[in-house]
């Protein structure tokens, strides 16, 4: 058996790391697509509040789809729904480039552009909405039980990885090659993924007992609700995100408050995963899982409070830092809460449980994003900004208040039964 004491134990597991490297890839490919999309948008519109609406067009569909995802994961093959997303996602960017194209011909016009790029989030929000609860469930699976903490800060740095690569990376593929380029590569790496998953060896799932939809998908609710620290964990990351995100606003700050280039948005957008790539790496060996609810605390209070320097901030200096320390924050209490949801639900249920998980929780960056662009829009960046944090702040502080009982639990044992 492989020591949990090994920083490393996680990945010397063939299928994990896999798993691991396609997450890393599919980020990058998103991230790059993000940036392009966002910045070329926000510099044609001029209008915040289209960046808002990128984020609504992903985040009703996955919101929509997210428990029929979480039923088919724990009712079918999950890799072999991951294959099926993976293969309708390489389009995407394609028909993207298609709609980029036509516009600089002047073929069609910024509505035409406008909604053609929403429809194409809107189907990517679809297929998000079936891959999430397959591919969240699936890591469980890869892994013995007392490598969880440390698969899970393994994943996390996987993504924060191309996090920080992604912005960077499109940000100059789009001041020197352009994007059209750019969103080829996109199309290329989004193939290397449906590559990488058709290598992982083959597998048999445990299955829902339950034949009935209804009964099957209200499982997943109830579980969460009669678990205080899977429910309490959900509810603080999905009002801290959906409050306290600024990332769909980095466009703005980027080209009218910090007057910087396509580069130094990539820089703005990659700050937080540095600060969060960073923290990880100290996370293999220091797991924030003793005390682990008090960490999660401390850590979303501590993102709120960056988030307001942040929002203070007309320094690129400054900004990035305080960018960097919300990643840094935000790391712990994402360990935390993917420890918390690989070792509480019954292993027929994770599915249901990490689409429940993904429909709050990973919907609220992109309905984070129209919130954001929505205030910003009528109350002006900045104070839209510092709004965020102080909702994060008191959010937090509710929270500190009705889960005292919660400060002891200690996963770090939890994980070794």
């Amino acid at each position: 058996m492989k020591s949990a004491q090994d920083a490393f134990a996680a990945l010397r597991y063939r299928d994990f790391s896999i798993v691991t490297l396609n997450q890393f890839c599919l980020t990058l490919a998103i991230l790059i697509q993000e940036i392009i999309v966002a910045y070329s948008l926000y510099q044609i519109t001029k209008d915040p509040l289209t960046l808002g609406l990128i984020g609504l067009a992903e985040a009703i569909p996955f919101i929509a789809l997210s428990l029929w995802g979480g039923y088919f994961a724990d009712r079918f093959n999950k890799q072999t729904i991951m294959k099926i997303c993976l293969f309708f996602s390489v389009p995407m960017p394609l028909i993207l480039w298609a709609l980029f194209h036509n516009y600089g011909l002047e073929k069609i016009n910024v509505d035409q552009l406008s909604w053609g790029i929403y429809a194409v989030i809107f189907g990517l929000g679809t297929i998000r909405g079936f891959y999430n609860p397959s591919a969240t469930s699936l890591k469980p699976f890869l892994i013995p039980r007392e490598l969880y903490a440390n698969g899970a800060t393994w994943t996390t740095i996987g993504w924060q990885s191309g996090v920080i690569i992604g912005p960077m990376l499109g940000g100059f593929m789009l001041a020197f090659l352009g994007r059209e380029t750019s969103l080829l590569t996109v199309a290329g790496l989004l193939s290397v993924c449906f590559v990488l998953i058709n290598l992982l060896s083959k597998r048999s799932f445990p299955k829902i007992e339950s034949d009935n939809l209804k009964d099957s998908l209200s499982e997943g609710f109830r579980f969460i609700w009669k678990t205080k620290i899977v429910l309490w964990s959900i509810s603080l990351d999905l009002v801290s995100v959906l409050f306290g995100g600024v990332i769909a606003l980095l466009p703005i700050f980027a080209e009218d408050i910090l007057k910087v280039s396509p580069e130094g948005l990539g820089y703005l957008r990659a700050a937080p995963s540095i600060g969060a790539l960073i923290t990880m790496i100290a996370l293999t060996k220091f797991p924030p899982t003793h005390h682990a609810w008090r960490n999660m605390l401390l850590a979303v209070a501590g993102f709120g409070v960056f988030t307001i320097l942040f929002a203070f901030s007309n320094n690129i200096w400054l900004s990035l830092f305080a960018l960097a320390m919300t990643g840094a924050c935000d790391s712990v209490s994402v360990v935390v809460r993917q420890t918390i949801l690989q070792l509480y639900p019954p292993e027929n249920m994770r599915g249901r449980v990490a689409a429940v998980n993904g429909m709050f929780v990973s919907s609220s960056n992109e309905l984070g994003a129209f919130e954001s662009g929505l205030a910003a829009k009528y109350m002006g960046t900045i104070m839209a900004t510092l709004f965020g944090g102080c909702m994060t702040m008191a959010v937090v502080a509710i929270s500190w208040a009705k889960t005292r009982d919660l400060f002891g639990v200690d996963i770090t044992h939890q994980s070794k039964k």
